[in-house]
């Protein structure tokens, strides 16, 4: 199975980046999967329901969300009813939505996507190593099936040790929520292909999506002042991974990174 993930979509930028390359990106990787994250995908701050469903158009088989999914509240009453739009796992029984999506595709394949939320310097959530752990065991997914999962948190180590901890268990581990891009793409021995951070998809002449000057008058003053999305050329940034049909294991993971300031990092197949 090919997955493309796509990480944080910050604003409007983001958005259209999004818009611009992924018809190429389709026709270059023919992804049976495509995921992405829009936790910033409102100005910064959340998803709308008009945005979801230009991201389903757009073709777009999930969307995860992270710490900022109730920042629009009118996605709450959406988020029961649309399956696709996937808050943390790990959030309370009673919270609206699920942590998980799954899907049967053509010729006979599974993905499940799951997606949790960290607990180092975040909003507190329950364990996500205790929720994966819980949903592993209660839904008793073969082994044939690829496991796509999305960890939004602060902390790298944190990222990390899911990872190292769901290694052979699942088929992907990629983080979220920090906007930068890492380059430390791998496979794991027991064949679980991991990176630490997807990056965001925004305008990089910005700090970590914000305009400058916004983000350079709270360092320098200390003084509150809104956070307002750079408004620049995109670029994308994500990372795809193929799995093995029979196993769910990763065959390859690489970088993707189209337009504005860090394109040039593109897989063939």
């Amino acid at each position: 199975m090919r997955i493309l993930f796509i990480g944080d979509i910050f604003g409007r930028s983001g958005r259209d980046a999004l818009a611009n390359h992924l018809p190429d990106l389709k026709l270059l990787l023919s992804p049976d999967v495509i995921i992405v994250n829009a936790d910033n995908a409102a100005h910064g701050r959340g998803i709308t329901p008009a945005i979801c469903q230009e991201l389903f158009a757009l073709g777009v088989s999930c969307i995860t969300s992270g710490d900022h999914v109730w920042d629009q509240r009118e996605i709450i009453p959406v988020i029961d009813s649309e399956k696709r739009l996937v808050r943390p796992l790990n959030y309370a029984d009673k919270t609206p939505g699920m942590g998980s999506w799954s899907a049967a595709l053509p010729g006979g394949q599974r993905i499940v996507v799951i997606h949790l939320q960290g607990q180092v310097f975040m909003k507190e959530t329950d364990s996500p190593f205790t929720a994966m752990d819980r949903f592993l065991e209660q839904e008793k997914i073969g082994k044939n099936v690829s496991i796509f999962v999305d960890i939004h948190a602060e902390a790298t180590s944190e990222k990390m040790a899911m990872a190292q901890y769901l290694d052979g268990r699942v088929s992907a581990v990629v983080g979220t929520h920090t906007h930068i891009p890492t380059a430390d793409a791998q496979i794991f021995s027991k064949g679980t292909a991991y990176q630490t951070d997807a990056g965001m998809s925004g305008d990089y002449n910005s700090v970590i999506g914000a305009r400058v000057d916004d983000s350079l008058f709270r360092f320098t003053t200390r003084m509150p002042r809104p956070l307002v999305p750079a408004d620049g050329e995109a670029t994308l940034c994500g990372v795809f991974v193929e799995t093995n049909d029979s196993t769910g294991l990763a065959r390859r993971i690489d970088p993707v990174r189209v337009g504005g300031r860090l394109s040039g990092t593109i897989p063939t197949v």
